[in-house]
């Protein structure tokens, strides 16, 4: 390997030139990047915005950003998500200079501007579930695993792709990256999976650690402060190890899947499980430190406002809850009709969330009543992306689509009177803005 390629450099000139051939390459991309990625301390820390829920720590909080009072949709992109697999879709993410990055369960991750004027579309490997995790953006790189089992590097100006790296039989989680490394949850079709590090340029196997079983489908969460790298898994289990020497650590049982990502604040993590329960866990030895009981099963990740002292998840139960940081006493809650199975994101006033009942909602922060809802045409289960004062979500397919076997339709299903249309990138905007 090059000496120009240490793991605190990114795809240069040269380096892109020599990623060629490694790891199932399929093409150099348009133009080579000549730009390194600064670590800890460089610009690499100011743009954790281009990761899943803000950063490695997954807690989903923009305290700057601001939601329309008075929405309404600007445009719609259809052919984002065309299944039906119950699991929470990937989410739109910002990408520097302001245009949108979205992956579908149709197999495309693409690029659009701020006006939905796409820039390109790439596609991952033939597989029925497509696309569920969301990208991480590095400089001029974009990740993302997919439900081929492979671990993706698109260039981020051109769409191209600078390798595929096989490392499982699906993946459903977001990757996360530092230090030249991306780091990501991959299943096997029996009971068992793995999590990876995987050398951000050249697509290469750096770690992996085959304890997670029966399909982890949870984002990891990485806290440098705590020294912890942790992510849940369908058997039930958190499992936990030393950062960045990657020593196992230890597990906290729930007896039920943890389906969802982690976040970690304050030396813990935070996530929800299938057995009803949000759990507070001390990252230094796994012990619990508070929990929560919903009315069902919980899949969405939290989101933890350090600020307010706040943790916001959903439920299957349909309600969106605000607990205190410190006892998991619950302040509100906000009830949607539907269930809750994507992330909560959280603005300056607001929280935003997605719901089955087809609606991306906006509550007020500081008491959980309505704002607003947006209706889609299928269930919301991305993490709603608030960028430059827009709204943006994706859902799925509606019912007469799904249920006419994927063939798109722009009238109405006869027999149900619903719209059959795939599911869509929405920008909702300030009605009647400039």
């Amino acid at each position: 390997m090059d000496e120009g390629f240490s793991r605190r450099t990114f795809l240069g000139a040269v380096g892109a030139g020599a990623a060629i051939g490694l790891a199932g390459c399929q093409a150099a991309p348009g133009e080579a990047l000549d730009r390194p990625v600064k670590t800890d301390t460089g610009p690499l820390d100011a743009l954790v915005e281009t990761q899943f829920r803000g950063g490695l720590r997954r807690q989903g909080v923009y305290p700057d950003a601001t939601v329309p009072t008075d929405p309404e949709v600007e445009w719609t992109i259809r052919g984002v998500n065309t299944g039906d697999h119950t699991a929470a879709k990937a989410s739109p993410i910002e990408v520097p200079g302001g245009d949108i990055v979205v992956p579908g369960d149709n197999r495309e991750i693409r690029r659009v501007t701020p006006e939905g004027e796409e820039v390109w579309t790439a596609t991952v490997e033939r597989t029925g579930r497509g696309i569920h995790g969301t990208p991480a953006v590095v400089e001029g790189a974009v990740y993302i695993g997919a439900y081929d089992g492979a671990l993706y590097a698109f260039d981020l100006e051109t769409g191209e792709r600078y390798w595929r790296t096989k490392l499982g039989d699906a993946i459903g989680s977001s990757p996360g990256y530092h230090d030249g490394t991306i780091y990501i949850a991959v299943e096997y079709y029996e009971p068992s999976g793995a999590m990876f590090g995987v050398d951000a340029v050249t697509g290469e196997i750096e770690w992996e650690d085959r304890r997670p079983t029966d399909h982890p489908h949870s984002t990891c969460a990485i806290d440098r402060q705590a020294g912890r790298l942790v992510v849940g898994s369908n058997d039930g289990d958190l499992y936990a190890w030393s950062y960045p020497d990657l020593e196992f650590q230890w597990t906290f049982s729930t007896g039920r899947p943890i389906k969802g990502p982690i976040a970690t604040h304050d030396g813990s993590a935070f996530f929800g499980s299938w057995d009803k329960t949000v759990y507070r866990v001390a990252l230094d030895d796994g012990t619990k430190e508070w929990s929560f009981e919903s009315n069902a099963e919980v899949m969405s990740g939290p989101a933890v406002e350090a600020e307010t002292g706040t943790v916001y998840v959903g439920s299957h139960d349909s309600r969106l809850y605000a607990l205190t940081v410190d006892t998991g006493r619950e302040r509100w809650s906000f009830d949607t009709g539907g269930s809750l199975i994507g992330c909560p994101t959280v603005t300056s006033e607001h929280v935003l969330v997605g719901s089955y009942d087809h609606n991306c909602y906006a509550v007020e922060k500081a008491t959980g009543d309505e704002v607003w809802g947006v209706e889609g045409v299928g269930v919301v289960s991305s993490a709603p992306l608030v960028a430059d004062g827009a709204v943006y979500f994706t859902d799925r397919a509606s019912k007469a689509y799904l249920n006419g076997g994927g063939g798109e339709s722009e009238g109405t299903d006869a027999g149900s009177g619903e719209e059959a249309k795939s599911g869509g990138l929405y920008k909702v905007v300030e009605r009647g803005g400039e």
